[in-house]
């Protein structure tokens, strides 16, 4: 290793003091060197030293180690939690300029995680690491209960992990209750019959169904399970407890490529402070270069982001930056901010697969850009997951009629099947799937028994 601990740690001050010279603001940070092998684990258990045990964690190890063996994949230089203190995994293997670039890097992140709106409305990151091993107890108390155990506790992840990003979309938004939806529309009901002309003949309005169940359409799959199913209270809270964690995975998920943006654009701009070596200065160019490569085919990013603020920045001055990060998501971020001259610039493309061929749809000229930036906004993040609401509960039979908000995006069939299977694992009746199939409405049917029928 070509550093000790206390090069990094000069490193760090000096960082750090540019840092606060920018204006970023951020939890204490701490850091940990570690070897690829724990870094194969961290990054398989999203950083945290404390996990419940499920076999998808050790699938998802097994690949990677695996992938990594033979060059088909590379590790992160580092690995940030969104915690208070944050914490960040630094690769040992890294050079002492990666080490360098790395921690103004974390930094980056470090003040996302504090300021965005996503994380201060969905995260609390003073009890991130308390939370998550208290949940692993809570899991490894069922397992080795001799009345439950692995097995039953399996069967209930599976099921969870399979819905868990069916969830509510909008983060901050607190939902009515279904006795407050009632109220509600009982009292428009009300004011109806009584608020109206003389004149005008009035059509009287149906009365509500005040017996529905839900009343109007729940995001929260896993949630609305937990209320209202046949669960018992163990089975309920190995939900509630994934409920909970999707919802601290969410903002990371709905923020990707600002966040890995706005830590590129701050690891640059930091270390062209820094009175580096010229030999450690080439090797930054490079590296900084290998980060925010684009990529053929895909999006990057790291680069996608860097080159918003970038462009932000010689329009409207460093101050709109920090407005734009603590106020907005990916889907805003594109929307608002990914401009025609940007995607000439980046030479944007949007391209179909037509039979066993890939066509290119739109270019980025003067009608093509909207379309490209439309797309990119409406697929990143939770909108690149299909939108699955409950619809109502059968007061009869407690059959589950759920309703795909349909997009012009069809579901993969055999994926939906598979899921609809883990539904009647937790909801243990008839569930009934509204989407379309091949261009029309459809429904398909997974019973108790878990056979399936379309119509």
């Amino acid at each position: 290793m070509e550093y000790t601990v206390t090069d990094l740690e000069k490193w760090n001050d000096l960082i750090e003091e540019k840092v606060q010279e920018v204006g970023l603001e951020y939890y204490p940070q701490e850091f940990e060197i570690i070897n690829y092998n724990d870094m194969l684990a961290y990054e398989v258990y999203v950083g945290m030293p404390s996990m419940y045990p499920h076999w998808s964690f050790g699938k998802a190890y097994e690949k990677l180690r695996t992938l990594y063996k033979y060059n088909l994949t590379g590790l992160p230089y580092e690995m940030v939690i969104n915690s208070n203190p944050c914490i960040a995994y630094l690769m040992k293997d890294n050079t002492m300029l990666l080490q360098i670039l790395t921690i103004a890097h974390v930094y980056g992140h470090n003040d996302f995680f504090k300021n965005n709106r996503m994380f201060r409305e969905a995260t609390n990151a003073s009890y991130t690491l308390e939370k998550f091993k208290n949940h692993a107890d809570i899991i490894r108390s069922y397992i080795n209960d001799p009345s439950i155990g692995y097995i039953e506790v399996e069967k209930v992840l599976n099921a969870a992990h399979a819905l868990k990003y069916q969830t509510d979309r909008a983060i901050g938004v607190k939902n009515l209750s279904d006795e407050e939806i009632k109220r509600r529309k009982m009292e428009d009901y009300k004011n109806s019959n009584i608020n109206h002309s003389p004149i005008v003949p009035r059509i009287k309005p149906e009365p509500p169904n005040v017996e529905k169940v839900p009343q109007e359409p729940v995001e929260d799959i896993l949630g609305f399970i937990a209320m209202h199913g046949d669960l018992s209270e163990w089975q309920k809270n190995i939900i509630e407890i994934v409920r909970d964690q999707t919802k601290y995975f969410v903002p990371q998920i709905e923020t990707k490529i600002m966040n890995e943006g706005w830590a590129s654009y701050w690891h640059y701009n930091i270390l062209k402070k820094l009175d580096l070596p010229q030999k450690l200065y080439l090797e930054f160019i490079k590296r900084h270069n290998d980060v925010i490569v684009p990529l053929q085919g895909s999006i990057n990013p790291y680069f996608l982001g860097f080159e918003i603020y970038k462009d932000l920045v010689e329009k409207y001055g460093l101050e709109k930056i920090f407005e734009v990060r603590l106020m907005e998501r990916d889907e805003s971020f594109l929307r608002r901010y990914l401009t025609k001259e940007l995607c000439i610039k980046l030479n944007l493309f949007q391209y179909i697969k037509k039979d066993k061929s890939y066509v290119i749809e739109e270019i980025s000229d003067d009608e093509g850009w909207k379309e490209i930036r439309n797309t990119l906004s409406e697929s990143c993040g939770i909108g690149s997951i299909p939108n699955i609401r409950v619809e109502d509960m059968s007061m009869l039979d407690k059959s589950l009629t759920l309703e795909h908000v349909f997009d012009g995006r069809e579901l993969q069939l055999q994926y939906a099947v598979e899921t609809l299977k883990y539904v009647v694992d937790l909801w243990k009746h008839k569930v009934v799937l509204k989407t379309n199939l091949n261009g029309k409405e459809g429904k398909v049917i997974c019973d108790e028994n878990k056979k399936i029928t379309y119509e």
